[in-house]
């Protein structure tokens, strides 16, 4: 952004400069700070009138504002991205008494990054004149192509405006062209023949350079030139230009080039070749009026008489006039005029000029920066359905690799075999195609033409994946790269949109992808993948993982990865002509490559440099050094002496030999520290960063100012212009990655970043300086005005100055995060050395713990911890990290600042705990919880007790399953490894040892029916509802066969069983039994269903190469293993009707265990059946134990408990073991004293059977029906069909760590009294036993005997009643300090079960639903207690086939109540009159008031709650809340807030929700 204002340009005698000079530095030194410095410049002109001096300077203002992303995870709501203004410095005046800098840091520039850091954008000013001494020259150093490309770069960067100008009524001065072509030059110095001065100069100042086609004459500025004699140069330009045109040997567009003044260049950069004018430029017009100045010798003053001597130029006048009116016409929108008169006082040393001016001035630009920066984001938010982040990756990846595939392709022949290959390989599944080499060969140039080269093969409509790995935060990360990859293509081929990041596992996600682009089969995919090596794999897993080891039909994987580091590809890519290898450039390729860049760049070499070149790589050599030497022979001059142009031949040598130039050029310490500082930061440093850092190094200060004081020493900083030329020089080494949500600078070679650290790294205290450095910076130690100490050599003491780097808040606004202080600062004070800073205030502040959740997810939080622990032992560190893997799947997806609360609770609730034995680290965080929680405006949940699984607990580790859930699950003990089948087809292998993924097997496109592992955990076999069999290596994790025609179909079951002895796999199920040869899928003979007898039960004896088929009629039949033949028939005896629906084979008695439909349990053998029991409802499962001496089988809400001995089967417990809902799943401890079962109640039981089935232990935490359970030694792993995880429990915990064991209530008949401390509920379905639990204490109070079957409950806590209704119609009245006491209300008279009771708000009236029959009984406080009267008013519903199901009692007889068809009424018993309110569509399941009574609330089995007005009968509000994971969505209870502004809501997938009762919203 580009600020300018001239004054006539003219040559100053040096004396009268350096006196200028003096008297500007004594004023600005008084001068008030809040002033324009034109102003100030116009004050001093008019001071030196007397000498006619004309100060020219040009300001250019270089904004930088990078954008970050919101802290809604994942997804950054506007694209990342930088916003650049800046000061670049003018050839011909200085301003040597500067000393606070431009005011357009203190004043618009403060509220201008005030305004930026509120939206999430970082704002810097840069005036590239600022810390510059007279004395250094800063015209040489600031050249004008420096300013140009200073003016680009902000153009590219910047989100929102990028160029300011400040345009008065002077032209500027021109500075030497850098360049003049052969024949201008020539024609230049023949009209210059009778000027042998200027001759002189030329010869001096320009040297012909023969290497550019066409030559040219280049500009080379002597050392000892001045100032005077480029004018004077560039006025015998202009004139000789002028003459040239004349006479025809110039154009006039050539002739206007020359006369082009630096602020021309300029404007025409920054404005016209802008791209979004109305968004990234301002101008102001600065009109003087007529301007009084003193008369010399003594005379008086005389208004509108105007200095002669001051008058421009007439052709820089008209030139200015041109140059406004095309900005007038161009850009009107972007113009503001300001019109300034001037006075001048010369009694008044500190007279202020024109402060209305700089107000408005400053007021005009406050006001567009911040409107062309909301136009900005408000014009990238909404444009495109893709969100922003995937837009901002596409676009670095494609930048990227436009720059990588400009160059020439050295490896054409390689090229051109490659896709050849993959046209072959297109209609046919293939292994990915690998490319190796070691370091330098040129793989990322070599992929990224590949990028290019496979539109040729495959048409323009394939679609074509780049990602070089490393180069960006989100290619860094597994996780990341495959969710953006799979977002991209889904978008590209029209495809369903995968779940939000974080939801499932990225790895199947990625699979199914590409089996879904290959069945789509519309466009070819191509996914091309460079330096596979930089992938940040999850802890413990295989490098390869997650690849694919077989590509479907029209999908092509093409990855890179370094020499060194295929060892775990290798393993997974076993073809060897899968591999092509990148080997080193032949000579004649070398001097190939050397003439097409050479030509490209429109240059040549003499036929010395070509004999260098050649010479120095006799025998060729890898890309990477040949393309350094390339690069540097491209500056090569034909005057340049043989002796400097030496050449590198490794990267290292190279490295070494351009360190060296540096230092030369910009000083040692200078240039050491950038680069160290790039080297030792985490992901990166953005220019803004690194200048802020160098500013803290007084190394790096005292350098700069070792010869000439520092201009001021309010502000200390290192000069922007010296890092604008030092980033010149090191821009092509470097390369931009995106991290945090900025563009941060990196190195663009591995090489290169080694080089540096040998030379400025080598001794451990340089690199712990520099990290500490680092961490003052991001920590904010030396922002906000506090003075860091240093001691220039210019100063005879330390002082402390101010060095303004930039603010480091945790939260830039309320939603934005402090991403990169977040990222960094940990990094840093652990290589810093600083633990006890980092324990102290990163891992003990929830502020920070709390905000780095909610932005990068517990699993970053986890990892900053186990880098520490990696050089600390600390057992509190250790706990704080377990929690937070806990913590991970439940906060993984969260969104926004106001799941905060979320990450507070759960940490309090899992760390309580811990608090009294670890109190300075875990305490004190929990105190933190506790007070933030504490503190909050709107309704949070504040744990009372640690109710969640703490570190070390039951709880040990959730695992990312499919999506669609889990089929089947499996363990093999032999190689410890644990699959699980899905929906989708896909099958998962995990490592039991650490639980990390082995492998994903992908080949189904169906159903995962059943999984077999065989040959000692090596092998697996899987059968799904694709009709396919397949057999697959758990070593390689590749697909070995396959076998088709295998109908499972609509089948409700199906088993696989391996004879390895005889090397049979058979597959039966409800209707057939198939087999075929293990190794060559050949089949071995096939059963058919009896279609009289239609059998449903298959199983198979392996030992005894027997088949056994059971039929629905009750056939047992006996067919030979391996031929198929039928071997005996006969009719099973005792069965009534029942279809078999589970089996099991007891191989130690050679028997068969079947369950049937109605109950029945049979022992089948060869000999004849016996009936084993019946239980009440169909057999769901039965499970054996390891040693088969205990059989476990599961019926409707009840498991029972078999012992199985040589005598026969008896009954272990003396009763069944019951549970809240239907049991789903048993596994069975080695030992034989634990049962585990599970239900449709989202909960694990556990069951002693040696203490005769003792509840002693309840696992929750689940949020969906387990459907599979699976156990080995002390660890169990849960699954459900219905939710995309799985949970790993540790049952051998420390009982220490156990939280408060819940209570087991039924959901649906609990009641809570005395601030929830006690609850009240059945002791299981249908008992007749009501539990009292203290909640506090975890450990019931008392057991109530009801008589009969509970149905519901209701406490009445201000009259101390609990109230009971059963199943019989009775409701039972229990004193709750005298239960003994108990009394009872009669039946109704339809002698119907009690479906709900309700209590009015003062506990005057009880209503009582039966069925379709409401009673309401009004209570009156009698002696020695209430008195219960006969029923007040009864009615009756008229909803045919529906009954009440929830209920609630207003005040005057008023009733509220829903159906379980989900209608709703209001019904008034004093005027017997009914209110119909709007239906749900579902069954009401719950129904609460508001304490005033003027609101209700209502919940129905679909998740819906409506808010309603209980005068109007209307609803005001319907809410929505649905937990991704879960597959319960009733809602169970509600209550409102003692002020009804909030409401509760809870439901069945254990989630607790507070809504606005005025706003209908969701906290």
């Amino acid at each position: 952004m580009v600020v300018t204002e001239t004054k006539k340009s003219q040559a100053i005698p040096d004396k009268v400069m350096e006196k200028a000079s003096f008297v500007m530095g004594q004023a600005l030194t008084h001068y008030c700070d809040n002033l324009d410095l034109q102003n100030h410049i116009d004050y001093i002109q008019e001071k030196m009138g007397a000498f006619s001096l004309a100060v020219a300077l040009i300001y250019q203002i270089k904004f930088v504002i990078q954008k970050c992303r919101s802290t809604k995870r994942g997804r950054p709501s506007a694209a990342s991205g930088a916003h650049h203004l800046t000061v670049l410095p003018g050839e011909h005046g200085a301003c040597p008494g500067h000393k606070q800098g431009l005011p357009w840091q203190s004043i618009p520039g403060l509220q201008a990054q005030a305004f930026c850091q509120k939206h999430g954008l970082m704002f810097e000013i840069i005036d590239l004149r600022w810390g510059i001494h007279a004395d250094m020259d800063a015209g040489r150093l600031a050249t004008t192509p420096l300013l140009l490309e200073e003016i680009r770069r902000c153009q590219t960067l910047s989100v929102g405006p990028s160029f300011v100008a400040l345009l008065g009524s002077q032209y500027s001065n021109c500075s030497a062209p850098p360049i003049i072509q052969k024949q201008e030059f020539e024609a230049f110095r023949a009209l210059l023949l009778e000027e042998p001065h200027t001759l002189q100069l030329l010869a001096q100042w320009y040297r012909k350079d023969e290497n550019a086609v066409p030559p040219v004459y280049v500009l080379h500025r002597p050392l000892q030139a001045s100032l005077i004699q480029e004018k004077s140069l560039v006025s015998a330009l202009r004139r000789a230009a002028r003459e040239a045109e004349r006479q025809g040997l110039l154009s006039g567009e050539q002739h206007q080039l020359l006369n082009k003044s630096d602020l021309h260049w300029e404007i025409e950069a920054g404005l016209f070749s802008a791209g979004d004018h109305d968004l990234g430029a301002l101008v102001f017009f600065r009109e003087a009026e007529a301007l009084i100045v003193p008369e010399s010798d003594g005379e008086t003053s005389q208004p509108g008489k105007k200095k002669a001597e001051n008058t421009p130029d007439s052709e820089d006048q008209q030139m200015l006039a041109d140059l406004k009116a095309k900005i007038a016409a161009l850009h009107p929108k972007q113009l503001r005029v300001h019109t300034v008169s001037r006075s001048w006082d010369p009694t008044q040393l500190r007279h202020k000029p024109q402060p209305k001016y700089l107000k408005e001035l400053c007021e005009q630009f406050i006001a567009a920066i911040n409107h062309q920066v909301l136009a900005s984001l408000r014009s990238q938010e909404g444009s495109h359905r893709e969100p922003r982040w995937l837009l901002q990756e596409l676009a670095h990846h494609q930048a990227l690799g436009h720059k990588q595939s400009q160059a020439f392709c050295w490896q054409q022949a390689l090229l051109g075999h490659i896709c050849q290959r993959m046209k072959q390989d297109g209609n046919r599944a293939h292994a990915p195609l690998l490319i190796r080499g070691p370091p330098g060969c040129g793989k990322t140039a070599f992929l990224c033409h590949l990028s290019k080269a496979v539109h040729g093969s495959f048409g323009q409509e394939a679609v074509v994946v780049l990602r070089l790995l490393g180069t960006s935060q989100r290619s860094s990360s597994l996780d990341s790269l495959l969710y953006s990859i799979c977002l991209q293509v889904s978008l590209a081929l029209g495809l369903p949109l995968p779940c939000a990041e974080g939801t499932s596992s990225s790895v199947l996600l990625f699979h199914h992808l590409l089996l879904s682009a290959s069945h789509q089969g519309t466009k070819p995919l191509i996914i091309l993948l460079d330096s596979v090596e930089q992938l940040c794999i999850p802890r413990g897993a295989c490098m390869a993982f997650w690849l694919p080891k077989i590509c479907p039909p029209n999908v092509h994987l093409i990855v890179s990865i370094l020499l060194a580091e295929h060892n775990s590809l290798h393993q997974a890519l076993k073809v060897p002509e899968e591999y092509f290898e990148m080997g080193p450039l032949s000579q004649e390729e070398a001097r190939e490559a050397l003439a097409k860049h050479l030509a490209a760049a429109g240059r040549t070499l003499t036929p010395a440099q070509q004999a260098l070149f050649q010479q120095s790589f006799p025998e060729g050599g890898h890309a990477l050094p040949v393309a350094l030497v390339i690069t540097e022979a491209q500056h090569w001059t034909s005057y340049t002496p043989l002796s400097a142009q030496e050449i590198s031949l490794s990267v290292t040598e190279k490295t070494h030999r351009l360190c060296g130039y540096l230092e030369q050029v910009h000083g040692p310490i200078l240039v050491g520290r950038a680069l160290s500082y790039l080297v030792c930061s985490r992901s990166g440093l953005s220019e803004i960063e690194l200048k802020d850092i160098l500013s803290l190094d007084n190394e790096v200060l005292c350098e700069i100012y070792q010869l000439h004081p520092s201009p001021s020493m309010a502000v200390l900083r290192v000069p922007p212009l010296l890092w604008a030329r030092l980033y010149q020089d090191l821009e092509k080494w470097l390369e931009e990655r995106w991290a945090d949500g900025f563009l941060l600078m990196g190195f663009g070679h591995r090489e290169f970043l080694v080089a540096v650290e040998e030379r400025y790294l080598s001794a451990p205290v340089q690199r712990t300086q520099r990290h500490l450095i680092l961490a003052d910076f991001f920590r904010g130690t030396w922002s906000w005005g506090m003075k860091k100490p240093v001691k220039l050599p210019s100063s005879s003491k330390p002082v402390s100055v101010d060095r303004k780097v930039t603010p480091q808040p945790l939260w830039f606004s309320s939603t934005t995060a402090n991403q990169r202080k977040l990222s960094e600062l940990p990094f840093h004070l652990l290589r810093a050395g600083r633990m006890e800073e980092l324990q102290r205030d990163i891992f003990g502040n929830m502020n920070w713990i709390a905000c780095k959740t909610v932005v990068s997810g517990a699993g970053s939080v986890a990892d900053d911890i186990e880098a520490c622990l990696a050089q600390t032992s600390c057992p509190q560190l250790r706990l704080l990290q377990d929690c937070f893997l806990l913590l991970q799947p439940h906060v993984k997806n969260m969104e926004g600042q106001a799941e905060v609360s979320m990450v507070y609770t759960e940490l309090l609730a899992r760390l309580h705990f811990f608090v009294p034995s670890h109190s300075s680290l875990i305490g004190n965080l929990c105190h933190q919880c506790e007070n933030w929680l504490g503190a909050r405006p709107h309704p949070v949940l504040i744990p009372l007790c640690g109710f969640l699984y703490p570190p070390e607990g039951p709880l040990q580790k959730t695992l990312a399953g499919s999506p669609k859930g889990t089929t089947v699950l499996e363990l093999s003990l032999d190689h410890r490894l644990l699959l699980a089948g899905s929906q989708d087809g896909t099958l998962t292998v995990w490592d039991t040892g650490n639980f990390s993924v082995l492998h994903i097997l992908t080949g189904h496109s169906a159903e995962v029916t059943c999984v077999r592992v065989f040959a000692k955990g090596t092998r697996a076999a899987s059968a799904a509802q694709d009709h396919t069999l397949r057999l697959w290596s758990l070593v390689s994790g590749q697909e070995e066969l396959t076998i088709h025609n295998v109908h499972a179909g609509d089948q409700p079951w199906s088993q696989l069983h391996i004879d390895e002895k005889n090397s049979i796999i058979h597959w039966v199920s409800s209707s057939e039994v198939k087999a075929w040869h293990l190794e060559t899928a050949v089949p071995a003979f096939q059963i058919s269903t009896e279609s009289q007898d239609g059998w449903l039960l298959t199983a198979v004896f392996v030992p005894r190469l027997v088949v056994v088929t059971l039929s629905e009629k009750g056939a047992l039949c006996l067919w030979d293993g391996g031929t198929g033949q039928l071997h005996s028939k006969r009719m099973l005896v005792g069965l009534r009707e029942e279809a078999p629906t589970c089996s099991v084979l007891l191989t130690k008695l050679g028997r068969m265990m079947a369950g049937f439909s109605k109950g029945a349990l049979l022992t089948i053998s060869s000999d004849g059946n016996s009936l084993l029991g019946k239980l009440p409802e169909g057999i769901r499962f039965l499970v054996l134990s390891e040693d088969e001496s205990l059989l476990a089988a599961g019926s409707g809400p009840r498991v029972r408990v078999f012992s199985i001995d040589l005598k026969g089967f008896h009954c272990l417990l003396a009763s069944d073991l019951m549970h809240t809902g239907e049991v789903c799943a048993a596994a069975i401890s080695a030992d034989n004293t634990t049962l585990f079962t599970s239900s449709f109640g989202e909960c694990i039981w556990v069951w002693s059977l040696s203490k005769q089935g003792l509840l002693t232990d309840v696992l929750g935490d689940t949020g969906a029906p387990i459907t599979h359970l699976t156990l080995w030694d002390s660890t169990l792993v849960s699954a459900s069909l219905y939710t995309h995880y799985l949970r790993v429990w540790n049952i051998g915990y420390d009982l220490r760590h156990k939280p408060l064991p819940p209570s087991m209530a039924c959901t649906r008949c609990t009641a809570l009294s005395h601030n929830a401390k006690y609850v009240y509920f059945p002791q299981s379905n249908n008992s007749c036993k009501v539990v009292i639990w203290n909640s506090e204490e975890g450990e019931v109070c008392e057991v109530l005997d009801a008589s009969g079957p509970v149905q519901c409950l209701e406490v009445a806590e201000q009259r101390n009643l609990l109230f009971v209704g059963l199943a019989s119609g009775t409701v039972l009245v229990f004193p709750l300090d005298a239960s003994q006491d108990a009394g009872c209300i009669p039946p109704a008279e339809n002698q119907k079960p009690i479906h709900h009771l309700a209590l009015s708000q003062h506990e005057e009236q009880l209503a009582i639903a039966c069925d379709n029959l409401v009673q309401v009984l009004d209570m009156e406080q009698g002696e020695p207690g209430p008195l219960i009267n006969r029923p007040a008013y009864t009615f009756y519903t008229q909803i045919p086939g529906a009954v009440i199901s929830s209920m609630a009692l207003l005040a005057r007889y008023r009733v509220l109540y829903g159906m379980t068809s989900g209608e709703l009424f209001l019904y008034d018993c004093s005027q017997a009159q009914v209110f119909p309110l709007e239906a749900h569509n579902s069954q009401v399941t719950c129904l609460k008031t508001s304490h005033a009574e003027k609101w209700a609330v209502s919940g129905s089995a679909d998740s819906l709650r409506c808010l309603w007005d209980v005068d109007l009968c209307h609803w005001k509000h319907k809410m929505f809340f649905q937990k991704q994971d879960s597959s319960s969505h009733d809602v169970l209870c509600a209550c409102f807030s003692k002020d009804d502004r909030y409401v509760f809501t809870g439901s069945l997938d254990q989630s607790i929700t507070a809504w606005d009762v005025s706003q209908g919203e969701q906290f």
